[in-house]
């Protein structure tokens, strides 16, 4: 049973959407209709920015210790539901609760971090060159802040644009996927309950289109953040141009990882399984490019295949699965192309290539060996369950082949040699660089891409500065 009521946010009031619209809300895992989403009007949304800029008034005015102690409170009674939130997060998104519980918890520890770092909103003074004057930089919220989520990740998505902006001292409106509206709504109640004013935090949902041409064409709004695809990240950028908006762009990536000669075999071919196949692959850090060194390719793919085909697939509420749905049946269409296509040019199937059980999006563990370079898989990011091998012999090679694509989110590689190590981290061109590990997001440290993976980060110090403005003040004293 999914519980969540799916409500709008609008000026401290859930409620539904003026005119009554709705959309299906699809489990994933089962084809059922979960609950009917409210997609706000335009008087809705005029509501929801209005609402905005009078409660970035009441929020900026607070001290930061006020915002800390109401976003303290939230964070406790998110962590306290978790398992609940963590449901609703599975039902809608499909990825297993084993994944969903701990994404829950995630977004407890960012809003915990938020309100400590919002503690932190430091200046500075700077020495003048005349007796007299003091002169100071002082940091202070940018502003009512529009932000626009994924459904990968529908708890740490959000929480990272509701918390920053909050722990900035800035108010929000915030639309979540549509796909995925449940958990954002939970968490909402979450920090309403705790007591953040009127106003401060707003949640909508709509046509993306409609929703994001509406709310950029508003001067009320002072900085866009967008958890989301290339292409609607250039789109936006276009849109909040008219009004000079600052903004945040987390893009699409298409990592490559690259497993050196030294690596230790056993524990790459174990992390990379777990991280490649995780959220059924629909993750922008996952990698996606796997290049192996010629010496080690041929006992790669044997121990990956071994692991990717011991895979539990299944319906994420169910004990033992590992790897859940697909969002949507038309990302299933685009995984088959992606096989077909590297087929026809070369490749071969290890493991899976196809879609797997009568009802439900799934899609199989899938791996693919000898893929020549103009497939397309290896240039499109896949974000699916989709591991395309290929083989290397020198670091010059490897390093140019892992730059060659526009992209420049996440990257990974696997050595024994810490001057190695140095090398690669240096040489690939990515706003991210795991080494022997995968985890390069956390509540403390910097999230972002390079080129067109997008700019800006989120979490960490520079999570909370995206949405802060620098003030020059000098005084002179008579």
């Amino acid at each position: 049973m999914y519980d969540e009521k799916i409500e709008l946010l609008i000026d401290g009031k859930f409620r539904q959407a003026s005119d009554n619209r709705t959309c299906d809300l699809i489990n994933p895992a089962t084809e059922e209709v979960l609950a009917q989403v409210p997609l706000a009007s335009d008087q809705d949304l005029a509501e929801a920015t209005a609402a905005a800029q009078r409660g970035f008034k009441v929020w900026k005015a607070m001290t930061a210790i006020q915002r800390y102690e109401i976003l303290m409170k939230a964070a406790a009674l998110i962590e306290a539901r978790k398992d609940a939130i963590g449901r609703t997060l599975t039902l809608e998104n499909g990825k297993a609760l084993g994944e969903a519980v701990p994404e829950v918890q995630f977004a407890a520890d960012a809003t915990r971090w938020y309100a400590e770092e919002g503690k932190r909103a430091y200046g500075r003074i700077i020495p003048a060159r005349m007796p007299g004057v003091r002169q100071m930089s002082l940091r202070e919220p940018v502003g009512p802040v529009v932000a626009f989520a994924a459904w990968n990740f529908p708890a740490s998505n959000v929480i990272r644009k509701i918390a920053g902006a909050l722990g900035a001292g800035c108010s929000i409106v915030v639309k979540p996927a549509e796909e995925t509206p449940g958990t954002a709504v939970a968490m909402a109640r979450c920090f309403q309950e705790a007591g953040v004013p009127d106003g401060v935090l707003n949640v909508v949902f709509g046509d993306p289109d409609h929703v994001s041409s509406t709310l950029l064409a508003s001067p009320v709004f002072r900085k866009v953040t967008l958890t989301g695809s290339t292409a609607v990240g250039k789109l936006l950028q276009k849109r909040a141009a008219e009004t000079l908006k600052t903004s945040t762009m987390e893009l699409g990536g298409h990592a490559p990882v690259i497993v050196h000669e030294d690596a230790d075999l056993e524990h790459a071919v174990k992390t990379l399984v777990t991280f490649k196949f995780r959220n059924a692959g629909q993750v922008c850090t996952s990698p996606t490019r796997f290049f192996i060194h010629e010496s080690l390719y041929s006992d790669f793919i044997a121990g990956f295949v071994d692991l990717a085909g011991k895979i539990v697939v299944g319906n994420g509420l169910d004990a033992g699965t590992q790897m859940g749905p697909m969002i949507a049946e038309r990302r299933l269409d685009v995984m088959e192309g992606f096989v077909e296509d590297a087929v026809s040019k070369g490749a071969e199937v290890a493991l899976g290539g196809k879609r797997k059980a009568n009802r439900g999006f799934f899609f199989e563990p899938t791996v693919l060996t000898n893929v020549p370079e103009d497939a397309r898989i290896l240039s499109e990011e896949p974000f699916g369950p989709i591991a395309p091998l290929l083989s290397f012999s020198s670091f010059d090679e490897v390093i140019e082949r892992a730059n060659s694509l526009p992209y420049g989110l996440a990257s990974f590689c696997f050595t024994r040699s810490g001057t190695l190590a140095a090398r690669t981290e240096e040489a690939l061109d990515a706003g991210l660089v795991g080494v022997n590990h995968m985890a390069v997001s956390t509540p403390e440290t910097p999230f972002g891409g390079v080129n067109e993976s997008g700019f800006g980060s989120e979490s960490g110090a520079e999570g909370l500065e995206a949405f802060q403005r620098t003030k020059f003040v000098t005084e002179f004293a008579l």
